[in-house]
Protein backbone atom coordinates (compact mmCIF):
# COMPACT_ATOMS: atom_id res chain seq x y z
CA UNK A 1 0.00 0.00 0.00
CA UNK A 2 1.36 3.83 -0.47
CA UNK A 3 4.23 4.50 -2.60
CA UNK A 4 6.86 2.22 -3.34
CA UNK A 5 10.55 2.37 -1.93
CA UNK A 6 13.09 4.53 -3.95
CA UNK A 7 15.68 1.78 -5.62
CA UNK A 8 18.93 1.33 -4.29
CA UNK A 9 21.27 -0.03 -6.97
CA UNK A 10 24.54 0.39 -4.38
CA UNK A 11 22.72 -2.62 -2.78
CA UNK A 12 22.97 -6.13 -3.33
CA UNK A 13 19.54 -7.60 -3.58
CA UNK A 14 18.91 -11.08 -2.31
CA UNK A 15 16.81 -13.63 -4.88
CA UNK A 16 13.04 -14.72 -3.43
CA UNK A 17 9.54 -14.17 -4.49
CA UNK A 18 9.57 -11.16 -2.37
CA UNK A 19 12.03 -9.39 -4.34
CA UNK A 20 10.06 -9.40 -7.71
CA UNK A 21 10.00 -5.69 -7.71
CA UNK A 22 11.07 -3.19 -4.96
CA UNK A 23 10.51 -3.80 -1.18
CA UNK A 24 7.20 -3.40 -0.05
CA UNK A 25 5.65 -1.36 2.48
CA UNK A 26 3.87 -1.66 5.74
CA UNK A 27 1.31 0.10 6.65
CA UNK A 28 1.21 -0.48 10.01
CA UNK A 29 2.81 -1.55 13.40
CA UNK A 30 0.47 -4.78 13.74
CA UNK A 31 0.67 -6.00 10.10
CA UNK A 32 -0.85 -5.42 6.37
CA UNK A 33 0.37 -5.52 2.64
CA UNK A 34 3.21 -3.81 1.03
CA UNK A 35 3.27 -1.76 -2.05
CA UNK A 36 5.85 -2.37 -5.40
CA UNK A 37 4.32 -0.02 -7.92
CA UNK A 38 3.26 3.26 -8.29
CA UNK A 39 -0.75 3.75 -8.87
CA UNK A 40 -1.82 1.24 -6.24
CA UNK A 41 0.06 -1.93 -8.53
CA UNK A 42 2.18 -4.35 -8.33
CA UNK A 43 5.16 -4.61 -11.02
CA UNK A 44 4.09 -4.44 -14.54
CA UNK A 45 0.08 -4.79 -13.05
CA UNK A 46 0.92 -8.11 -11.00
CA UNK A 47 -0.17 -8.71 -7.66
CA UNK A 48 2.02 -10.19 -5.07
CA UNK A 49 0.79 -13.77 -4.09
CA UNK A 50 1.57 -12.53 -0.43
CA UNK A 51 -0.83 -10.06 -0.72
CA UNK A 52 -3.42 -11.91 -1.85
CA UNK A 53 -3.09 -14.60 1.34
CA UNK A 54 -3.34 -11.14 3.30
CA UNK A 55 -6.56 -10.26 1.64
CA UNK A 56 -8.10 -13.94 2.22
CA UNK A 57 -6.62 -14.16 5.36
CA UNK A 58 -8.47 -11.05 6.13
CA UNK A 59 -11.78 -12.12 4.80
CA UNK A 60 -11.72 -14.82 6.72
CA UNK A 61 -10.86 -13.09 10.37
CA UNK A 62 -13.67 -11.08 9.35
CA UNK A 63 -15.81 -13.60 8.61
CA UNK A 64 -15.35 -15.49 11.51
CA UNK A 65 -15.71 -12.86 14.18
CA UNK A 66 -18.23 -11.47 12.60
CA UNK A 67 -20.00 -14.82 13.79
CA UNK A 68 -18.61 -14.27 16.92
CA UNK A 69 -19.86 -10.76 17.24
CA UNK A 70 -23.65 -12.06 16.09
CA UNK A 71 -23.34 -14.64 18.75
CA UNK A 72 -23.17 -12.27 21.45
CA UNK A 73 -25.09 -9.38 20.38
CA UNK A 74 -28.17 -12.09 19.65
CA UNK A 75 -27.97 -13.81 22.95
CA UNK A 76 -29.21 -12.35 26.15
CA UNK A 77 -27.59 -14.45 28.23
CA UNK A 78 -23.98 -13.52 27.20
CA UNK A 79 -23.93 -10.27 28.97
CA UNK A 80 -21.57 -10.83 31.18
CA UNK A 81 -18.00 -8.76 31.74
CA UNK A 82 -16.28 -11.52 30.72
CA UNK A 83 -18.27 -11.79 27.42
CA UNK A 84 -17.99 -8.53 26.73
CA UNK A 85 -14.10 -9.00 26.55
CA UNK A 86 -14.27 -11.46 24.14
CA UNK A 87 -16.62 -9.22 22.55
CA UNK A 88 -14.08 -6.59 22.46
CA UNK A 89 -11.50 -8.77 21.38
CA UNK A 90 -13.40 -10.51 18.34
CA UNK A 91 -14.21 -6.57 17.54
CA UNK A 92 -10.66 -6.00 17.27
CA UNK A 93 -10.01 -9.09 14.86
CA UNK A 94 -13.18 -7.88 12.99
CA UNK A 95 -11.34 -4.28 12.06
CA UNK A 96 -8.12 -5.97 11.42
CA UNK A 97 -9.35 -8.40 8.93
CA UNK A 98 -11.65 -5.62 7.49
CA UNK A 99 -8.38 -3.67 7.64
CA UNK A 100 -6.32 -6.08 5.69
CA UNK A 101 -9.01 -6.10 2.54
CA UNK A 102 -9.21 -2.00 2.57
CA UNK A 103 -5.34 -2.33 2.15
CA UNK A 104 -5.30 -4.77 -0.66
CA UNK A 105 -7.82 -2.68 -2.01
CA UNK A 106 -5.71 0.67 -1.65
CA UNK A 107 -2.96 -0.84 -2.90
CA UNK A 108 -4.04 -2.52 -6.22
CA UNK A 109 -7.54 -1.01 -7.01
CA UNK A 110 -7.53 3.54 -6.12
CA UNK A 111 -6.22 4.82 -8.50
CA UNK A 112 -4.82 7.59 -8.38
CA UNK A 113 -3.24 6.41 -5.34
CA UNK A 114 -4.32 8.56 -2.42
CA UNK A 115 -2.21 9.09 1.07
CA UNK A 116 -5.05 9.80 2.95
CA UNK A 117 -6.12 6.65 2.32
CA UNK A 118 -3.10 5.02 2.94
CA UNK A 119 -2.73 6.47 6.06
CA UNK A 120 -6.08 6.28 7.06
CA UNK A 121 -5.42 1.97 6.13
CA UNK A 122 -2.77 2.28 8.25
CA UNK A 123 -4.59 4.12 11.40
CA UNK A 124 -7.22 1.22 10.65
CA UNK A 125 -4.85 -1.60 11.00
CA UNK A 126 -2.65 0.13 14.05
CA UNK A 127 -5.75 0.56 16.18
CA UNK A 128 -7.42 -2.87 15.73
CA UNK A 129 -4.05 -4.52 16.23
CA UNK A 130 -3.40 -2.62 19.66
CA UNK A 131 -7.04 -2.88 20.69
CA UNK A 132 -6.82 -6.91 19.99
CA UNK A 133 -3.14 -7.03 22.23
CA UNK A 134 -5.39 -4.96 24.79
CA UNK A 135 -8.28 -7.42 24.98
CA UNK A 136 -6.26 -10.29 25.35
CA UNK A 137 -4.54 -7.97 28.14
CA UNK A 138 -7.94 -7.49 29.65
CA UNK A 139 -8.66 -11.33 29.02
CA UNK A 140 -5.88 -12.45 31.18
CA UNK A 141 -6.60 -9.64 34.12
CA UNK A 142 -9.94 -10.97 34.25
CA UNK A 143 -9.01 -14.33 34.72
CA UNK A 144 -6.87 -13.28 37.16
CA UNK A 145 -9.03 -11.50 39.43
CA UNK A 146 -11.53 -14.10 38.90
CA UNK A 147 -9.03 -16.58 40.30
CA UNK A 148 -7.89 -13.95 43.35
CA UNK A 149 -11.20 -12.52 44.43
CA UNK A 150 -13.28 -15.58 43.14
CA UNK A 151 -15.78 -14.33 46.38
CA UNK A 152 -16.13 -10.89 45.52
CA UNK A 153 -15.74 -11.17 41.65
CA UNK A 154 -18.97 -11.09 40.23
CA UNK A 155 -20.25 -8.03 42.65
CA UNK A 156 -16.81 -5.96 41.87
CA UNK A 157 -16.59 -7.12 38.32
CA UNK A 158 -19.79 -5.60 37.20
CA UNK A 159 -21.31 -4.82 33.57
CA UNK A 160 -21.28 -1.13 33.67
CA UNK A 161 -17.62 -1.11 34.98
CA UNK A 162 -16.49 -3.59 32.70
CA UNK A 163 -18.04 -1.13 30.11
CA UNK A 164 -16.53 1.88 31.12
CA UNK A 165 -12.46 0.13 30.88
CA UNK A 166 -13.49 -1.04 27.41
CA UNK A 167 -14.75 2.06 26.15
CA UNK A 168 -11.42 3.69 27.68
CA UNK A 169 -9.01 1.15 26.32
CA UNK A 170 -10.81 1.69 22.70
CA UNK A 171 -10.49 5.28 23.18
CA UNK A 172 -6.63 4.83 23.82
CA UNK A 173 -6.31 2.45 20.60
CA UNK A 174 -8.53 4.88 18.55
CA UNK A 175 -5.97 7.31 19.40
CA UNK A 176 -2.98 5.83 18.39
CA UNK A 177 -4.72 4.63 15.03
CA UNK A 178 -5.00 8.36 14.60
CA UNK A 179 -1.04 8.95 14.57
CA UNK A 180 -0.59 8.35 10.82
CA UNK A 181 -2.98 10.76 9.89
CA UNK A 182 -1.46 13.19 12.26
CA UNK A 183 1.80 13.18 10.89
CA UNK A 184 3.65 10.31 12.59
CA UNK A 185 4.42 9.11 9.13
CA UNK A 186 7.35 8.68 7.41
CA UNK A 187 6.12 9.42 3.85
CA UNK A 188 7.91 12.70 3.47
CA UNK A 189 11.17 11.02 4.54
CA UNK A 190 11.45 7.48 2.73
CA UNK A 191 14.96 7.03 4.14
CA UNK A 192 13.20 7.60 7.71
CA UNK A 193 11.04 4.51 6.87
CA UNK A 194 10.92 1.48 8.87
CA UNK A 195 9.47 -2.35 7.78
CA UNK A 196 6.09 -0.99 9.03
CA UNK A 197 5.65 1.46 6.58
CA UNK A 198 4.26 4.49 7.00
CA UNK A 199 5.63 4.15 10.27
CA UNK A 200 9.35 5.72 11.39
CA UNK A 201 12.14 3.44 12.53
CA UNK A 202 12.07 5.12 15.73
CA UNK A 203 8.12 4.34 16.32
CA UNK A 204 8.40 0.97 15.16
CA UNK A 205 10.91 0.53 18.02
CA UNK A 206 9.06 2.00 20.42
CA UNK A 207 5.25 -0.21 19.14
CA UNK A 208 7.60 -3.44 19.05
CA UNK A 209 9.24 -2.49 22.74
CA UNK A 210 5.83 -1.76 24.20
CA UNK A 211 4.14 -5.08 22.57
CA UNK A 212 7.04 -6.91 24.33
CA UNK A 213 6.22 -5.67 27.80
CA UNK A 214 2.26 -5.99 27.48
CA UNK A 215 3.16 -9.53 26.72
CA UNK A 216 5.67 -9.73 29.71
CA UNK A 217 2.95 -8.61 31.89
CA UNK A 218 0.66 -11.10 30.53
CA UNK A 219 2.72 -14.13 31.39
CA UNK A 220 3.61 -12.75 34.55
CA UNK A 221 -0.20 -12.61 35.28
CA UNK A 222 -0.50 -15.77 33.70
CA UNK A 223 2.56 -17.13 36.29
CA UNK A 224 0.36 -15.75 39.35
CA UNK A 225 -2.40 -17.55 37.87
CA UNK A 226 -0.95 -20.81 38.07
CA UNK A 227 0.13 -20.68 41.47
CA UNK A 228 -3.43 -19.72 42.67
CA UNK A 229 -4.98 -22.23 40.35
CA UNK A 230 -2.25 -24.60 42.14
CA UNK A 231 -3.40 -23.40 45.33
CA UNK A 232 -6.44 -23.88 44.98
CA UNK A 233 -5.82 -27.97 43.83
CA UNK A 234 -3.91 -28.37 47.20
CA UNK A 235 -6.72 -27.46 48.89
CA UNK A 236 -9.37 -29.19 46.54
CA UNK A 237 -6.79 -32.14 47.51
CA UNK A 238 -7.96 -31.85 51.37
CA UNK A 239 -11.01 -31.04 51.44
CA UNK A 240 -12.90 -33.86 48.80
CA UNK A 241 -15.80 -32.16 47.86
CA UNK A 242 -17.46 -32.57 45.09
CA UNK A 243 -18.67 -28.88 44.80
CA UNK A 244 -14.70 -28.55 44.55
CA UNK A 245 -13.96 -30.83 42.21
CA UNK A 246 -16.77 -29.51 39.63
CA UNK A 247 -14.42 -26.03 40.35
CA UNK A 248 -10.87 -27.46 39.90
CA UNK A 249 -12.15 -28.84 36.72
CA UNK A 250 -13.57 -25.90 36.39
CA UNK A 251 -10.06 -23.71 37.12
CA UNK A 252 -8.05 -26.63 34.53
CA UNK A 253 -10.03 -25.43 31.81
CA UNK A 254 -9.46 -21.70 32.27
CA UNK A 255 -5.82 -22.47 32.48
CA UNK A 256 -5.50 -24.38 29.66
CA UNK A 257 -7.89 -22.00 27.39
CA UNK A 258 -5.29 -19.07 28.71
CA UNK A 259 -2.65 -21.03 27.69
CA UNK A 260 -3.60 -21.80 24.15
CA UNK A 261 -4.54 -18.34 23.78
CA UNK A 262 -1.18 -16.70 25.09
CA UNK A 263 0.91 -19.71 23.69
CA UNK A 264 -0.98 -18.97 19.85
CA UNK A 265 -0.39 -15.14 20.47
CA UNK A 266 3.33 -15.43 21.26
CA UNK A 267 4.20 -17.91 18.49
CA UNK A 268 1.99 -16.03 16.27
CA UNK A 269 3.54 -12.45 16.86
CA UNK A 270 6.77 -12.30 18.89
CA UNK A 271 8.98 -12.94 15.40
CA UNK A 272 7.40 -10.49 14.13
CA UNK A 273 7.79 -7.76 16.96
CA UNK A 274 11.42 -8.77 17.25
CA UNK A 275 11.93 -8.58 13.65
CA UNK A 276 10.12 -5.29 13.68
CA UNK A 277 12.75 -4.16 16.24
CA UNK A 278 15.97 -5.11 14.06
CA UNK A 279 15.27 -4.81 10.69
CA UNK A 280 15.23 -2.08 8.52
CA UNK A 281 13.50 -1.36 5.17
CA UNK A 282 16.79 -2.87 3.03
CA UNK A 283 15.82 -6.24 4.16
CA UNK A 284 14.03 -8.47 1.61
CA UNK A 285 10.28 -7.86 1.26
CA UNK A 286 9.86 -11.64 1.67
CA UNK A 287 11.25 -11.71 5.23
CA UNK A 288 8.84 -9.19 6.62
CA UNK A 289 5.55 -11.07 4.83
CA UNK A 290 6.28 -14.79 5.89
CA UNK A 291 6.53 -12.96 9.85
CA UNK A 292 3.41 -11.26 8.83
CA UNK A 293 0.94 -13.29 7.56
CA UNK A 294 1.52 -15.47 10.78
CA UNK A 295 0.98 -12.72 12.97
CA UNK A 296 -2.15 -11.36 11.04
CA UNK A 297 -3.02 -15.34 11.29
CA UNK A 298 -3.46 -15.02 15.29
CA UNK A 299 -6.81 -12.92 14.65
CA UNK A 300 -7.58 -16.79 12.96
CA UNK A 301 -7.48 -18.70 16.01
CA UNK A 302 -8.74 -16.71 18.54
CA UNK A 303 -12.50 -17.27 17.82
CA UNK A 304 -11.90 -21.03 16.76
CA UNK A 305 -10.85 -21.21 20.80
CA UNK A 306 -13.85 -19.16 22.47
CA UNK A 307 -15.85 -20.94 20.29
CA UNK A 308 -14.64 -24.69 20.28
CA UNK A 309 -13.73 -24.06 24.16
CA UNK A 310 -16.36 -21.92 25.43
CA UNK A 311 -19.66 -23.97 26.49
CA UNK A 312 -22.00 -21.01 26.44
CA UNK A 313 -20.97 -19.74 22.97
CA UNK A 314 -21.09 -23.67 21.71
CA UNK A 315 -24.49 -23.88 23.15
CA UNK A 316 -25.36 -20.75 21.04
CA UNK A 317 -23.82 -21.57 17.99
CA UNK A 318 -25.56 -25.06 18.04
CA UNK A 319 -29.29 -23.31 18.87
CA UNK A 320 -28.34 -20.73 16.07
CA UNK A 321 -27.10 -23.51 13.19
CA UNK A 322 -29.33 -26.30 14.06
CA UNK A 323 -31.84 -25.17 16.13
CA UNK A 324 -31.25 -27.72 18.80
CA UNK A 325 -28.27 -28.95 21.13
CA UNK A 326 -26.98 -32.53 20.79
CA UNK A 327 -27.59 -34.57 24.01
CA UNK A 328 -24.03 -35.13 24.62
CA UNK A 329 -23.28 -31.33 25.16
CA UNK A 330 -22.29 -30.87 28.70
CA UNK A 331 -24.98 -28.66 30.49
CA UNK A 332 -21.92 -27.56 33.36
CA UNK A 333 -23.26 -23.93 34.49
CA UNK A 334 -20.74 -21.55 33.98
CA UNK A 335 -18.31 -20.38 36.97
CA UNK A 336 -15.65 -17.56 37.22
CA UNK A 337 -12.61 -19.82 35.78
CA UNK A 338 -14.21 -20.09 32.79
CA UNK A 339 -12.41 -18.17 30.06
Amino acid sequence: MGEPWPPQPQQQRLPGPGNASEPPAWPSAAGGPGTAAPGGGGAAGTVSPWDIALCATGTAVAGENALVLAVLFYTPSLRAPMFLLIGSLALADLLAGLGLVANFAVRYLLRPPSEAAELAAAGLLLAAFSASVCSLLAITVDRYLSLYNALTYHSERTLGFTCAMVLLMWLLCLGVGLLPLLGWNCLRDQSACSILRPVTKDNAAVLAVTFLLLFALMMQLYLQICKIAFRHAQQIAVQHQFIATAQATSTRKGLSTLSLILGTFALCWIPFAIYSLVADSSYPAVYTYSLALPATCNSLINPIIYAFRNPDIQKSLWLACCGCIPSTFSSRPRTSSDV
